[in-house]
C-alpha cells in the first residue's frame, strides 16, 4: 500500500473539494466555512423540519472541527442545532465538552438569554407568594407550577438559599401548565389561600383541599408569561433581568443572584 501522495494528486483533491463544497472555500465576501453560508441555505434547511418560520439569531463554527451551529428564537430558550459543514447531516440535541463535561450547547443557550433582559418592575408582584423577607435587597421571582417534579426541586432550593441568606427573597408566581390536568386548580387555591404550605404539600405530593375564590392572578400571570416567552416551569428571573429555565444546583444560583455568571 502506497503511504503518500504525488504533489499534483493531492491539488487535484483539494480543487475539487473547493468545486463540490464551496464553502469551505472563501465567498465573494471573504468569509469561510460556516460564516459563508448564506440564510437562504439555512431557511431551507428549516424548511425540512417544518421550521421555516423561526428567526435565525446566527449561524457560526460549532467547537468541533467540520460542525456548524445554528440558533433559533424560540420564545424564553432559544433552539440550538448543528449541521456538517457539507450540508449532508443535521444534529439535534446537547454537544458536551468531554474533559470538563461541559454542556456547550447550554452555555449557547445561556449566552443567547443573558442579551435580553427583563424589566422586573413591571411584573406585578402583589399577590405573589413570598419566601423571604421583604426588604431584602435582592429579589427573585420564580413561575412555579404544583404538579411541576423540576419545581418541587428547586423549591427546596430557594428554600435553603432563604434560610441562609437573609438579603435575598424569593416572589412565587404560579404558573399551571396545560398538561398538568389539576395544575389550574391547585394553583387557584394557593394563591387564594396566599399559602406557601399548601404549595409545599403539593410538592410532598398530599392532597389539598380545593379552594375557589375571584381571582385574575392566574390568568394574568399565564398572559404575563406567555408576552416573556416563558412556556416552561420552573422559571426564575434573576435580580439583573436575566432569565433562567429549569431547576438548579443551590451554588449555582447563588452565584447567579450574586450577578455572577
Amino acid at each position: 500500500m502506497c503511504k503518500h501522495f504525488s504533489t499534483s494528486i493531492i491539488l487535484n483533491l483539494l480543487i475539487l473539494c473547493f468545486a463540490v463544497y464551496p464553502v469551505f472555500a472563501g465567498g465573494s465576501n471573504g468569509k469561510r466555512g460556516c460564516d459563508a453560508i448564506s440564510p437562504t441555505v439555512i431557511t431551507d434547511m428549516l424548511k425540512k423540519i417544518n421550521a421555516d418560520s423561526a428567526k435565525i439569531l446566527y449561524v457560526k463554527k460549532s467547537p468541533v472541527a467540520g460542525i456548524c451551529e445554528v440558533a433559533l428564537e424560540r420564545g424564553a430558550q432559544p433552539a440550538i442545532f448543528y449541521f456538517d459543514i457539507a450540508r449532508t447531516h443535521l444534529f439535534f440535541g446537547n454537544l458536551v465538552e468531554m474533559k470538563t463535561m461541559t454542556n456547550l450547547t447550554a452555555k449557547s443557550a445561556a449566552e443567547i438569554q443573558d442579551k435580553k433582559r427583563i424589566d422586573t418592575s413591571k411584573i406585578p408582584l402583589t399577590s405573589s407568594l413570598v419566601l423571604g423577607d421583604l426588604k431584602a435587597e435582592k429579589k427573585v421571582i420564580v413561575f412555579t407550577d404544583p404538579d411541576c417534579a423540576y419545581c418541587a426541586h428547586l423549591h427546596k432550593v430557594i428554600k435553603q438559599i432563604s434560610d441562609k441568606r437573609k438579603d435575598i427573597n424569593f416572589y412565587i408566581k404560579m404558573y399551571p401548565l396545560e398538561f398538568h390536568k389539576d395544575a389550574y386548580w391547585k394553583s387557584k387555591s394557593i394563591v387564594c389561600s396566599n399559602s406557601l404550605q399548601l404549595l409545599q404539600d403539593c410538592f410532598d405530593k398530599k392532597e389539598i383541599a380545593r379552594t375557589d375564590c375571584k381571582t385574575e392572578e392566574l390568568d394574568n400571570t399565564l398572559k404575563l408569561a406567555k408576552a416573556l416567552g416563558i412556556n416552561g416551569t420552573p422559571a426564575i428571573i434573576l435580580p439583573d433581568g436575566r432569565l433562567r429555565i429549569g431547576t438548579m444546583p443551590e451554588e449555582e444560583l447563588t452565584k447567579l443572584i450574586d450577578g455572577k455568571k
